[in-house]
C-alpha cells in the first residue's frame, strides 16, 4: 500500500479519466443486473400465461434488451479506451519522474548497480504498474458493484437459499489468502530475478569482444541458462499456486450452484419458491460467482503489477547523497580559483581513498596529478564536480564552497576529458555541439579543428554527419578522444580536467592534442591526470599522491632533484619510452 500511496500522485492529473471509468463501469453493472430480471419477467409471464397482453410485453422487453446492449456497448468503450488512455499517461509520466530520478542520484548509487537492472526499472516495471491501472482497478470496480448488486438481489429473491450459497465462502476465502500469499512471494522473487537476468544479459553485451577474445560463449551461455532457468522455475511456482487457486475457487463456487440446485429444487418442487425466482437465482448466482473468478484470474496480473510498484519505488525512496543544499546559489560564470582544505574522502567505510589533501590553483595555472594506479587521483577530479561529496574538509572554488552551489550552475564551470571517452549513439556533430547545445556548425568545426579532429572528420564519407555507432563504435580511441577533447573545447568552461586524456593516442597525435590543449588551457584552472610524465612537465605544480595522501609538491625540476618518488616515477616512464 506504500507503493500505492507514493504513485497516487502521478495517477491525480488523470483524476477525471478515472472518474468517468467508474460511472461507466457502474453503466457495465447495472445492464448487466437488469438482463437475468427480464428474464425471470419472461418465465413469469409463461407460467402464468397471459396470452392477450405477453406479446406486446415479450416485444417491450426485446426493444429494451436492444437498448440496455447498445447502453452496455457505450459504456464499455469509455471504460476500455478512457482506462487506457489515463493508464499510460500515467506510466509515461512515470517513467520520465523516474528517469528524472535517476539523473539527479550519484555517482556512487550507479556503481552499485547493474545498468540492465535500472532500466527494467524505468522500462519494464512501470510497463507492468500500466495493467494495474488499466486493467485490475477498473475490472474490480465493475465486479465490486456487481457483487453488492447480486447479493442484494439475491437475497430479496431468497434470503434462506443465499445465506445456503455463502457456506463455502470461509474456505474459499482461507484458499484464496494461503496460495494468494504463495503466489505473490514467488511472483515477486521471479521478478527480482529477471531484473538479476536482464543486468547480466546487459553486461555481457556490452563486453561481446572481452567474451569472444577470452573464447568464454560457452561459460557465459551457461551462466544465462542458469539465471534464465531459476527466473522461470520461480515464475512456475507462482503460476502453479495460481492454478491451484483458480481450481479451488471453480470448485467451491460449483458447490453454490449444488446447494441452489439441491434446495432450491425442492423449495420450487414444494410450492414454496417461485419457478421465475428459481431461474432468476440461477441466472444471477452465476454472475454473483463470476466476479471472483475474474479476481482470481486477475491475480497474477495484480502480484506483478505490485511487483513493479514496489521496484519503482524502492529506487523513488533513494535519496540523493550529492544534492542541492536549501538556499543554494548560482555561482554564474566563476574565475576558477580552487582550493582543496584538509580533504578526505572514503568510497568504503573506514577506508580513507584520500586523506588530509590540500592545495590551491589560481586561475591560468595548471596542476598535474601524479602516481601510481590507485593513488587517489581521478577521486580528486571526481570531488570537483561533486560526483561525490567529501568526507571532511571543504572544496572552494574562488572562495566559495562547492555545496553551497547549485549543482548545474557548478558543473557549468567545469569540462572534462575522462579516459574512458563516452559518445552517444549518433553523428559526430550531435556528439560534439553537446559541449553546448546552442554552438553553430562553425564553432564546432572550430572546436574540433583545437581538438586535432577535423581532418580526421573530413576524410570520413559523410564528415561531421558521420554516425559513429553506439559508444564510438565506428571510430578508433584515438579519434573517440579527440572528439571528447572538442566537446569540452566547446564548452569553454573556466575549469578543465584532463584524465588522462591522451591516453589513446599515439605519440605524433600525442603532441599535437597537446599543442591545442596548451592553448586551451591559457587563462583556465587546469587540472590534468597523467600517467605520461612528459604531459605534465611544464605544469604549474605537481602534486605526487601514494595512498590517498600528498608526499611531494612542487614543480617538475624540483621533484627530479628531490630524488624522490616522482624521480622513480620520471625514471620508469623513461625506460617504458
Amino acid at each position: 500500500m506504500h507503493s500505492l500511496r507514493k504513485l497516487l500522485p502521478y495517477l491525480r492529473p488523470y483524476r477525471w479519466y478515472m472518474l468517468v471509468v467508474i460511472l461507466a463501469s457502474a453503466g457495465i453493472t447495472a445492464m448487466n443486473l437488469v438482463n437475468p430480471w427480464l428474464v425471470r419477467e419472461l418465465v413469469q409471464m409463461v407460467r402464468i400465461g397471459q396470452i392477450d397482453t405477453g406479446m406486446d410485453r415479450v416485444i417491450t422487453m426485446a426493444a429494451l434488451l436492444v437498448g440496455i446492449f447498445i447502453l452496455r456497448a457505450i459504456c464499455r468503450y469509455l471504460y476500455a479506451y478512457l482506462a487506457h488512455i489515463m493508464s499510460y499517461n500515467f506510466v509515461s509520466d512515470l517513467r520520465v519522474a523516474l528517469y528524472a530520478h535517476l539523473q539527479r542520484l550519484s555517482a556512487r548509487f550507479f556503481s552499485e548497480r547493474q545498468t540492465g537492472e535500472l532500466l527494467k526499472r524505468v522500462i519494464s516495471d512501470t510497463r507492468d504498474i500500466e495493467m494495474l491501472f488499466a486493467h485490475y482497478i477498473p475490472d474490480l470496480t465493475v465486479n465490486f458493484l456487481l457483487l453488492i448488486g447480486v447479493g442484494i438481489i439475491l437475497f430479496s429473491l431468497n434470503p434462506t437459499l443465499a445465506l445456503l450459497t455463502l457456506l463455502p465462502m470461509p474456505i474459499l476465502f482461507i484458499s484464496t489468502f494461503w496460495l494468494g500469499s504463495r503466489m505473490r512471494t514467488a511472483l515477486r522473487e521471479a521478478s527480482s530475478r529477471l531484473g538479476k537476468l536482464t543486468g547480466m544479459v546487459q553486461d555481457n553485451l556490452v563486453g561481446i569482444k572481452e567474451i569472444q577474445l577470452f573464447t568464454q560463449e560457452r561459460r557465459e551461455h551457461d551462466r544465462i541458462n542458469v539465471a534464465s532457468y531459476a527466473a522461470i522455475r520461480m515464475l512456475l511456482n507462482g503460476l502453479k499456486n495460481e492454478a491451484l487457486l483458480q481450481s479451488s475457487i471453480e470448485l467451491f463456487t460449483a458447490m453454490g450452484l449444488v446447494i441452489v440446485v439441491l434446495f432450491g429444487g425442492q423449495a420450487a418442487l414444494s410450492g414454496k419458491m417461485p419457478v421465475e425466482d428459481l431461474v432468476a437465482f440461477l441466472l444471477y448466482l452465476n454472475v454473483f460467482y463470476q466476479p471472483i473468478i475474474v479476481m482470481t484470474q486477475r491475480n497474477e496480473m495484480l502480484h506483478v503489477a505490485f511487483s513493479g510498484a514496489d521496484h519503482v519505488v524502492e529506487v523513488l525512496d533513494i535519496q540523493p547523497d550529492v544534492d542541492d543544499s536549501p538556499g543554494c546559489i548560482d555561482p554564474g560564470r566563476l574565475a576558477g580559483d580552487v582550493e582543496f582544505k584538509n580533504v578526505s574522502f572514503e568510497y568504503n567505510e573506514h577506508i580513507p581513498t584520500i586523506d588530509q589533501v590540500s592545495f590551491v590553483v589560481k586561475p591560468g595555472q595548471m596542476l598535474a596529478l601524479a602516481g601510481t594506479t590507485g593513488a587517489g587521483k581521478t577521486t580528486i577530479a571526481s570531488l570537483l564536480p561533486r560526483f561525490y561529496d567529501v568526507a571532511s574538509g571543504t572544496i572552494t572554488i574562488d572562495g566559495i564552497d562547492i555545496r553551497t552551489m547549485s549543482i548545474s550552475g557548478l558543473r557549468s564551470n567545469i569540462s572534462m576529458v575522462l579516459q574512458d571517452v563516452f559518445l552517444f549513439n549518433g553523428s559526430i556533430m550531435e556528439n560534439i555541439r553537446y559541449g553546448n547545445v546552442n554552438a553553430s556548425d562553425e564553432d564546432i568545426i572550430r572546436a574540433s579543428q583545437a581538438a586535432r579532429a577535423h581532418e580526421f572528420i573530413m576524410a570520413l564519407p559523410q564528415g561531421y554527419e558521420t554516425q559513429i555507432g553506439e559508444r564510438g563504435a565506428k571510430l578508433s580511441g584515438g579519434q573517440k578522444q579527440r572528439l571528447a577533447i572538442a566537446r569540452a573545447v566547446l564548452k569553454d568552461a573556466p575549469i578543465l580536467i584532463l584524465d588522462e586524456a591522451t591516453s589513446a593516442v599515439d605519440t605524433e597525435t600525442e603532441a599535437e592534442i597537446q599543442d591545442a590543449l596548451n592553448e586551451l588551457m591559457k587563462g583556465r584552472t587546469s587540472i590534468v591526470i597523467a600517467h605520461r610524465l612528459s604531459t605534465i612537465k611544464h605544469a604549474d605544480q605537481i602534486i605526487v599522491l601514494e595512498h590517498g595522501r600528498i608526499v611531494e609538491q612542487g614543480r617538475h625540476e624540483d621533484l627530479i632533484y628531490n630524488h624522490g618518488r616522482y624521480q622513480r616515477l620520471h625514471e620508469a616512464h623513461v625506460r617504458l619510452n
